[in-house]
């Protein structure tokens, strides 16, 4: 007896759903937790760096210049990167130089001119998390994988509400609550039916303003940009794997300038200039790549929306340039306040909590998948769900495949291979169908 076409699409999302979370559940587990890591940035590197930002001034602050000749002086053959503005007296000097390729933060005690520490940029606590929340540190590949996986958790996400689209419910329970009395299974299933409804529009917000940062998303979304005219000067956000040399802010390709008399009396220029201007901090000033160009001054807030770019004459201190958030492009400033969000920085503590939540809901998700699934597989099976009949694939659903790969290409290009080895390979190779639970109808 032919199933009805509700229990055929049921039954077939329900495969898909399977599959998609079968494969996503490792990475949304280590993105909660390397994410949450990373909302918590600003308190975590207090706390790390408070060795540097109470010290006790002891006589007059030396210049700018003579803090980076010292900085210098520690990485013999660098040039000068980036000076940040101090933001207190008891602050130690954060002077990023360049050799090699690579970018070194040192920290200078402004007040007796000695070095305190020196660090690695890419070796940062915070920038380690953050390349394995977003390319697991192996450069675009990494990248690409990551990318692909996000792309799956938005099937995942999509399929799970439609199954658990209350149908004969009676009352919330096992909908917005899980039931805690009846028994193991139906628990199981509740948590994780209202961990998904509870997650899925924050997760599905984490998941759009992350791609922005993946390699191929971020390039194809700035293709796109530059076909449409809309493109708005040079991004505030990197794209895939970036050189340590470049940072966040590569306004010149980290080039740098040998420090010589006149740099180091035009740095002090610019300081004297940037300080009064109210830029939130923290605020890095760039050397010009070319003599006599215009120094850079630029907010690094985690808040994007706070942030300004300013260039200075170094020869006058004169300002030459200023663009704030607010006249860039509409995209940019979409962008730039999902980032913020993203990061936990839009607004403040209940943005790192709300952050937080989400992380924990996902992990939730992922967990009690893996027990249900765990507690139902035969022996020696993936036991993924029976499938009844192939259901055909009206108008509304492929439309909304085509939607789903013009919106997100790597999603197209692997649901493209999945159905290649669905419909090619799989009815050739006995052993996986049988393992997989396909029948020959569905091979």
């Amino acid at each position: 007896m032919a199933a009805a076409p509700g229990a055929r699409w049921y039954n077939a999302v329900w495969r898909w759903h399977f599959y998609a979370g079968l494969f996503c559940m490792p990475f949304v587990l280590w993105l909660a937790a390397t994410g949450t890591i990373y909302l918590w940035k600003p308190q975590i590197e207090a706390w790390l760096e408070r060795p540097y930002d109470t010290l006790t001034p002891s006589g007059p602050r030396a210049s700018a210049d003579a803090q980076v000749r010292v900085a210098l002086a520690a990485v013999p053959g660098a040039t000068l990167h980036k000076y940040q503005l101090p933001e207190r007296p008891s602050e130690a000097a954060r002077v990023i130089v360049g050799k090699d390729g690579d970018e070194t933060r040192v920290y200078v005690d402004p007040y007796r001119l000695r070095v305190l520490a020196t660090e690695a940029e890419s070796a940062r606590p915070m920038r380690v998390i953050s390349e394995l929340h977003g390319k697991f540190r192996a450069g675009n590949p990494g990248s690409y994988l990551v990318e692909i996986a996000a792309c799956w958790t938005v099937t995942m996400l999509l399929t799970g509400l439609y199954l658990w689209w209350p149908r004969r419910a009676r009352g919330l329970a096992g909908v917005l609550y899980p039931r805690l009395r009846s028994g193991k299974r139906v628990f199981w299933r509740d948590l994780h039916a209202v961990a998904g409804i509870w997650v899925a529009a924050l997760a599905l917000f984490l998941i759009s303003t992350g791609l922005p940062w993946a390699k191929f998303w971020g390039s194809y979304f700035k293709e796109v940009r530059t076909v449409t005219g809309t493109l708005d000067g040079p991004q505030d956000w990197p794209t895939g794997a970036r050189s340590a040399m470049l940072g966040d802010h590569a306004e010149h390709g980290g080039m740098g300038m040998p420090h010589v008399a006149t740099e180091g009396a035009e740095l002090d220029r610019v300081v004297a200039a940037a300080y009064p201007l109210g830029i939130a901090p923290p605020v890095l000033i760039a050397p010009p790549a070319t003599k006599g160009a215009a120094w850079t001054v630029t907010s690094d807030a985690a808040n994007r929306s706070l942030r300004t770019r300013i260039t200075v004459d170094g020869t006058t201190g004169a300002l030459v340039s200023r663009r704030d958030f607010a006249e860039r492009h509409w995209l940019d400033r979409a962008v730039g306040y999902g980032i913020a969000a993203h990061e936990g920085a839009l607004f403040g503590l209940a943005n790192q909590l709300l952050g937080t939540l989400t992380a924990l809901l996902l992990a939730t998700l992922s967990v009690s998948g893996a027990v249900m699934w765990w507690r139902r597989r035969p022996q020696g099976l993936l036991g993924a769900p029976i499938p009844l009949s192939r259901p055909r694939y009206g108008p509304l659903l492929i439309g909304t495949l085509l939607l789903l790969a013009l919106a997100m290409p790597l999603f197209g290009a692997t649901l493209a291979l999945v159905a290649f080895v669905d419909r090619l390979l799989l009815p050739r190779w006995t052993a996986a169908r049988q393992w997989l639970g396909l029948s020959p109808i569905d091979a």
